[in-house]
């Protein structure tokens, strides 16, 4: 199985940004979340970026944590 990392995120975000799509919300599976959340600076962002756990943000895209187990997707 091909892990995920925070530099394919962070690729997939820069693609999308590129496009020219204006995403402000990161749909992201409870498990690919998990796994993320072991990278240190991906950690660091993300528990920074609020107070509250519901209202978390990655490079200024909103998380939404889904019951998904590994879905991403940008809205």
């Amino acid at each position: 199985m091909h892990s995920f990392s925070v530099k394919d995120l962070d690729q997939l975000i820069e693609e999308n940004l590129k496009e020219n799509k204006k995403s402000s919300k990161l749909l992201i599976g409870y498990k690919l979340f998990h796994d993320l959340m072991n990278d240190s600076k991906f950690y660091t962002e993300v528990t920074e970026s609020a107070l509250s756990s519901t209202k978390r943000k990655y490079k200024g895209l909103k998380l939404k944590i889904t019951t998904d187990e590994y879905q991403l997707h940008f809205e």
